[in-house]
C-alpha cells in the first residue's frame, strides 16, 4: 500500500511538472528589421512586459504563453508564409500583435481556412474593422479616426493650409481617406495631395511641390524611415510646414530616427499619456517596466501591453485547453472588459475594441507631450 501511494505520488508529481512546462503557442509576424523596426520592437517589448508577469504566476489556466516571433522584414508576402509557418507548422492557437495594413490582410486567409483568430494587429486600418473580419480582434482605434482629429485639432489652431503625403498602399489611403473627412467639416482643400511609392520611397520629386504649396502643416501617412527621409527632404527644398503623423509612429525609435528634426512634430496616439498613472494600465505597466530595469513606457509599449491584456483574458476565457475555436467564442462573448481605465468589448458583428484618440507633440527632450 506504501509503495502504491507512493507510486501515484510519483505520477501526479509528473502529471504536475507537465501541466507547468505545458505551453500555450501564440503565433507573431512583424517587420522587427525594416522600416519599422524600433516601433515593433518597443510594441512586443510591451507586450513581453505583461506575459512575462502573466507567466510568472503561473500562466493561464496553469499554463505558461509562449510567444513564437518571426521577422517578416515589414514585406507582406513574407508575413504570410510566416503566418503560414505558425499555423500549420507550430499550430500556434492565435496570432497576435502583426504590424501594417497589407501584412495584416496578407495572412486573412490563412485565419479564415484555419480558424485562427489574430487579436491586437498594430494597425488601425478600417478594412480591418468595417465589414467585419470574423477573425481579427482589434485593440486600438482606426488610422480614419486619428486622421480626422489631427485635422480638426490642426484647424482649431488657425492652420487653413494643409497638405497630404501618403504611402501608396491601403495603410495610405486609409489615412487620406480620415484626413479628407476632417477637411470636408472644416471647409477645407488639402493644398498638395501626393504619394509615393511605398517600396522605393523617393520624395525628390515630391519636396518642390510641397515647398510651392507653401503648406503650414504636412499630414504625412506614412511608416518610420519614410517620414523621416521625407521631413529631411521638405526641409531641405525650404518648407517650414509643421509635420504630423499617426500612431504607427508613436515610438521613442522614431523620435531618435529623427534626430535634429524631432522637436515639435505631432503623433496621434490611441492609449492615454504613457506617463499619466491615473490609468490603472498605464500605472501598472510602468511597475513591471521599473520591476524589469526599464526606465520608461513608451507609447507603442502601451500598445502592446494592452493587447497582451486582452489575449490573456481571452485565453482565460477559452478554458483550461484554449482551442482556436474557444478562443474565438471567448473573444466574441467578451463584453466591457476593463483593461485598466479603458473599456474593451467584442461581439459577432463588431471586432473593433478601441476608439480612444489623442494627439501629442514631441519636445525638446525626445519625449512625447500631450
Amino acid at each position: 500500500m506504501k509503495k502504491l501511494n507512493m507510486w501515484c505520488g510519483t505520477i501526479l508529481l509528473a502529471a504536475m511538472s507537465h501541466a507547468c512546462q505545458a505551453q500555450i503557442l501564440i503565433g507573431q509576424t512583424a517587420g522587427f528589421t525594416g522600416a519599422v523596426g524600433a516601433g515593433v520592437k518597443e510594441t512586443t517589448e510591451g507586450a513581453k512586459l505583461y506575459l512575462d508577469a502573466t507567466n510568472a504566476k503561473g500562466g493561464v489556466n496553469g499554463q505558461k504563453i509562449e510567444l513564437i516571433s518571426l521577422d517578416d522584414k515589414f514585406d507582406p508576402k513574407l508575413a504570410a508564409e510566416n503566418a503560414r509557418k505558425l499555423i500549420e507548422e507550430q499550430n500556434v492557437v492565435a496570432m497576435f500583435l502583426t504590424r501594417g495594413t497589407p501584412h495584416t490582410e496578407a495572412i486573412i486567409p490563412l485565419l479564415d481556412q484555419y480558424g485562427v483568430p489574430l487579436i491586437g494587429p498594430s494597425t488601425g486600418a478600417m478594412v480591418l474593422h468595417q465589414p467585419v473580419k470574423k477573425h481579427i480582434f482589434n485593440v486600438r482605434a482606426t488610422y480614419q479616426r486619428e486622421a480626422e482629429k489631427a485635422i480638426t485639432h490642426l484647424h482649431s489652431m488657425g492652420i487653413t493650409r494643409i497638405g497630404i503625403v501618403y504611402a501608396d498602399d491601403s495603410f495610405g489611403a486609409d489615412g487620406v481617406a480620415g484626413a479628407q473627412k476632417g477637411l470636408e467639416t472644416a471647409k477645407l482643400k488639402p493644398v498638395v495631395l501626393e504619394k509615393f511609392n511605398r517600396a522605393k520611397p523617393d520624395f525628390a520629386p515630391l519636396a518642390p511641390k510641397i515647398y510651392q504649396s507653401n503648406a503650414q502643416a504636412i499630414l504625412m501617412v506614412a511608416s518610420g524611415q519614410a517620414v523621416v527621409d521625407g521631413m529631411k527632404a521638405f526641409r531641405a527644398a525650404g518648407s517650414a510646414a509643421q509635420i504630423v503623423t499617426l500612431s504607427n509612429n508613436a515610438s521613442i525609435g522614431f523620435v531618435k530616427s529623427l534626430g535634429d528634426n524631432a522637436r515639435g512634430v505631432i503623433v496621434t496616439q490611441v492609449f492615454p499619456y504613457e506617463r499619466s498613472i491615473a490609468y490603472p494600465m498605464v500605472k501598472e505597466a510602468q511597475d513591471l517596466a521599473k520591476a524589469k530595469g526599464q526606465s520608461e513606457v513608451t507609447p507603442a509599449m502601451l500598445e502592446g501591453f494592452a493587447a497582451a491584456k486582452v489575449l490573456v483574458e481571452g485565453l482565460r476565457r477559452a478554458g483550461a485547453k484554449p482551442t482556436r475555436e474557444k478562443i474565438q467564442t471567448a473573444l466574441e462573448g467578451m463584453r466591457k472588459l476593463d483593461i485598466g481605465g479603458l473599456e474593451v468589448g467584442y461581439s459577432s458583428e463588431d471586432h473593433s475594441g478601441l476608439d480612444f484618440a489623442d494627439l501629442s507633440i514631441i519636445g525638446a527632450d525626445g519625449k512625447f507631450k500631450r
